[in-house]
């Protein structure tokens, strides 16, 4: 088993916001739990780690993930490892991958998260034994972990297997009383594994994969919320988490999220929903969104939370492959079309969609995630050079063009080959001082694991305390560091019922000993990098070299001075299953 370990003189953060930070000894017991904590002295069979100016923090919390793929391929999560985050939650967005076939799980997956579906579909045909909660649980634990995973179930994931994938995704369909309850007792089954809830969605751009039903809907979508009425009373007699994303066009059903969670006359039900951002194109959803959370927990009685990236939400693109064409018919149309590029390309040029683009990219007041504004949006590569570093409102200007049409003339002329960027989101510091304050929020939203080529959120904890001890050096404070990193740790292992996200005497020693020094290295700039285990699929990644010194797991080193150890995420297993308390 090893020795005991003596971390010494390090700036020590409990993860409890109201325990002052102060250095302390810590150490760690043979079986990777905390012995002690103190001014404590070494024996000789005790192995020294010297933290002398730097911080230990208990390990981040990334409560909103897509690994469930990449988990299986690639166990040690590395792109989030590195960055000091020892436990993930997997199964968000209504999408699992437990209870369906490999073709199903993938048709589910791969298009609404941009996951490589030639990846996904093969991994899963290889090795999928399971089909029950318990079975893909036991599998999960038999891996070689290198953080540790809790899951929600989703419902896409239970409506295909209880109904079968055909008729889950018709509109007319609902569920027969047979298979709500062949649903509630998948769920039931899956909260006596220690699974933490239900993941659900109802946002129309997610759609399918695959040749079969391409641009169908996930199966949650044409699942209403009178056929969930079982799913959402088991979850709230099991003191069991409901996520879910509302309809991002009307966004009207955000009051069923936060009506579902009312305790009035009855037991709060833990709701958590994506997302509370600072949208460029919609300034008015932040207030509205925080008045609205504020308003139902306070008079009637929830345990609601949004989820917030507590940094900007910058997305890259290339041509129109990404998610957010589908917020509007135009876009939706031209992505659906995406496997017929000759067909698309002549709907691209047909002057009646252009006039339709035209009208719907320049709605004011209609809903939007996407701002749409095309002199925000960079491009970072083309075959035409003299487009690189240009915005393209200002090159159809220079062509004497509307920049709807030299956009759509660029993208039938380069396709994918035009990469480009833009923030959609949490471009004002000045409003984060609300963000990571507000009591109702969860400091979430990562996706990591998805959309692999188009963001990279992977060291927002670090990105957060970096932007929190700035606050601090000029004297205007956002918060007490104690406070932001029990933002990143404790408070959602206590909201969430994990036993994870604190350093205490007993506690298992999930921790990161970061250089406060180099906080310098924790950039907005995303890199290139890819999964081994992926057939070295590319995805974009964070870099911020010398900031976390090492990272424990289970009181064992996984990371240190930017590298992993040798056996990481092949033999040894570090990480484990976190089971809800």
């Amino acid at each position: 088993m090893g020795k005991p370990t003596l971390i010494k003189n390090g700036l020590f953060f409990s993860g409890d916001q109201n325990e002052k930070a102060t250095v302390k000894d810590i150490l760690i017991l043979e079986n990777g739990r905390i012995g002690d904590i103190g001014t404590l002295e070494a024996d000789a069979d005790v192995e020294v780690i010297d933290a002398e100016g730097k911080w230990v923090v208990p390990g981040f919390i990334d409560s909103h993930t897509h690994y469930d793929a990449e988990l299986i391929a690639s166990p040690g999560l590395k792109e989030s490892a590195r960055h000091g985050v020892t436990s993930v939650i997997l199964g968000s967005c209504s999408v699992s991958a437990i209870f369906n076939s490999p073709e199903d799980v993938s048709d589910s997956f791969t298009r609404v998260e941009a996951i490589p579906r030639d990846v996904m579909l093969p991994l899963l045909e290889r090795v999928k034994t399971w089909h029950t909660a318990k079975a893909w649980k036991t599998y999960v634990n038999n891996l070689p972990l290198g953080i540790n995973v809790a899951s929600f179930v989703g419902h896409s994931d239970l409506r295909m297997k209880a109904m079968g994938i055909d008729r889950s995704l018709k509109a007319n369909e609902t569920a027969t009383k047979a298979e709500q309850e062949a649903m509630y007792n998948m769920l039931s089954d899956a909260l006596d594994e220690g699974f933490i809830g239900l993941s659900t969605m109802d946002n129309p751009w997610d759609k399918m994969d695959g040749d079969r039903y391409w641009s169908h809907k996930t199966p949650s979508f044409y699942s209403s919320w009178k056929e969930r009425k079982n799913l959402i009373a088991l979850l709230r007699t099991r003191d069991a988490i409901l996520q879910g994303a509302p309809n991002l066009v009307t966004r009207v059903n955000a009051l069923n999220y936060m009506l579902a969670s009312s305790g009035l006359f009855r037991k709060p039900l833990k709701t958590t929903m994506i997302a509370m951002m600072d949208l460029i194109g919609d300034r008015y959803i932040l207030p509205l969104i925080s008045t609205g959370s504020k308003v139902i927990n306070t008079l009637a009685n929830a345990n609601f939370r949004m989820q917030s990236p507590p940094i900007p939400f910058t997305v890259y693109y290339d041509g129109v492959d990404s998610v957010m064409f589908e917020e509007f018919p135009s876009g939706e149309a031209m992505r659906h079309l995406a496997k017929k590029l000759d067909e698309r390309n002549d709907l691209i040029k047909d002057p009646e969609f252009r006039a339709s683009f035209k009208k719907e990219i320049k709605k004011k007041f209609a809903p939007k995630v996407w701002h749409k504004d095309l002199s925000k949006a960079v491009i970072l590569e083309s075959p035409d050079e003299r487009m690189i570093g240009n915005n393209f409102y200002d090159l159809a200007e220079a062509h004497e063009q509307h920049p709807v049409d030299y956009f759509l003339d660029s993208i039938i002329q380069y396709d994918k080959k035009i990469r480009w960027t833009t923030t959609i989101a949490n471009d004002r510091l000045e409003k984060y001082d609300m963000l990571y304050n507000h009591r109702h929020n969860l400091i979430s939203f990562s996706d990591a694991g998805a959309h692999l080529n188009n963001m990279a959120f992977y060291n927002f904890p670090l990105k957060m305390m970096k932007i929190v001890q700035e606050s601090i050096a000029k004297g205007k404070p956002i918060m007490t560091m104690e406070k932001c990193i029990w933002r990143l740790t404790k408070e959602q292992g206590d909201w969430f019922g994990l036993d994870c996200g604190h350093l205490a005497v007993g506690k298992i020693a999930d921790l990161v000993i970061i250089d406060p020094e180099k906080f310098d290295a924790v950039t907005e700039t995303v890199t290139l990098g890819q999964i081994e285990e992926f057939d070295n699929y590319k995805r974009l990644v964070n870099r911020n070299e010398g900031t976390v010194s090492r990272v424990m797991v289970g009181g064992k080193t996984i990371f240190e001075n930017d590298n992993f150890v040798p056996d990481y995420g092949t033999t040894t297993k570090y990480g484990r299953f976190l089971e809800k308390i």
